[in-house]
């Protein structure tokens, strides 16, 4: 069943259009994100859907009825959907306690399995001046969720947080899904956020939709350069390159799209390009090597290189569907 329908939306701003005829559908417990880069539109098509901003054409059903824009309602949003801000405030000088008090809507009980979600039991007799941003950031999260939503708009909500916070906030995300039966859609432009969390992934750019897929097909095969380049590093091969390292006609004018990870250090020349070692840079589980081919270079990652720099060395694809663009 679908809980959320966009359709046709457009939204004019200081004469020009920042949604271009965005549609897609959500179902009920998918997990969607969208991505873009700065400028895209995504925040402002998220506030259109929360009922925040009032579209300039087209319409937004939720559970089949159409949210109404801050034109059309004295007090702006939709009682169902709860949108986090990339710029979430507390008041000052409030128990965290009487913050979510005001807001609570849910059994006793059932407001007490969201505190757990959220990670913010132990915070109930602090105030909001004595906390960490990471903290501060759950709470507002809980404050929406005590108010019983069925769908969750998260604005980029990694943002402003270090490593651990992220770890932790990510963790909360799965739990509102799997523990409280809540929807999300989430907007991030970090592929770390994206690739082991979504169902389903919608691309944007210029307030247009670019490509939609599960993120692991648009990580493989990006419809075009921009879309590949959100979801992390990349290598174009020239065609005649590409035909060299998969034993295959040349494809005119086509470039072969591939991974660092796709390619791969080997002995051999055999449907090898030769190319001498650039720069070596430790990346935690791998090493990522540039690697000067005689017209341009291109990056692949190696667990444990036992290369140099200044080295030649022989670059071999993996085995799998070549994808061109």
């Amino acid at each position: 069943m679908n809980l959320l329908q966009v359709a046709g939306i457009y939204r004019h701003d200081n004469g020009a259009d920042t949604l271009k005829g965005i549609g897609f559908t959500q179902r009920a417990g998918q997990k969607l994100a969208i991505m873009g880069e700065s400028g895209a539109g995504k925040s402002t098509l998220l506030k259109i859907i929360a009922g925040l901003v009032q579209p300039t054409a087209g319409e937004v059903l939720f559970e089949n009825e159409r949210v109404p824009g801050p034109h059309e309602k004295l007090i702006p949003g939709h009682t169902a959907i709860a949108y986090l801000s990339q710029h979430f405030e507390l008041r000052n000088n409030y128990r965290v306690e009487e913050i979510l008090s005001y807001a609570n809507q849910l059994p006793a009980e059932e407001a007490a399995i969201v505190l757990e979600v959220c990670r913010i039991d132990h915070l109930l007799q602090r105030k909001t001046d004595q906390l960490s941003g990471g903290e501060k950031q759950r709470i507002a999260l809980a404050r929406l969720l005590i108010s019983s939503p069925r769908l969750l708009l998260l604005d980029e909500p990694f943002s402003n947080l270090d490593w651990p916070h992220t770890k932790l906030l990510k963790s909360v995300i799965n739990d509102i899904g799997e523990r409280l039966s809540i929807t999300c859609l989430l907007v991030s432009h970090d592929p770390h956020d994206i690739l082991p969390w979504a169902d389903e992934l919608i691309i944007v750019k210029d307030g247009m939709m670019v490509q939609q897929g599960s993120p692991e097909y648009i990580y493989r095969s990006p419809v075009n350069e921009y879309a590949g380049s959100l979801l992390g590093d990349y290598c174009l091969l020239s065609a005649a390159d590409a035909a060299l390292l998969t034993g295959t006609a040349e494809q005119t004018g086509k470039r072969l799209f591939v991974r660092p990870e796709q390619l791969i250090i080997t002995p051999g020349k055999e449907r090898a390009l030769e190319g001498k070692v650039g720069k070596l840079a430790f990346a935690g589980n791998t090493y990522e090597i540039d690697v000067l081919l005689p017209r341009y270079a291109i990056k692949i990652k190696a667990a444990a290189p036992r290369v140099s720099k200044g080295d030649t060395i022989y670059i071999a694809l993996l085995p799998g569907s070549p994808w061109y663009l």
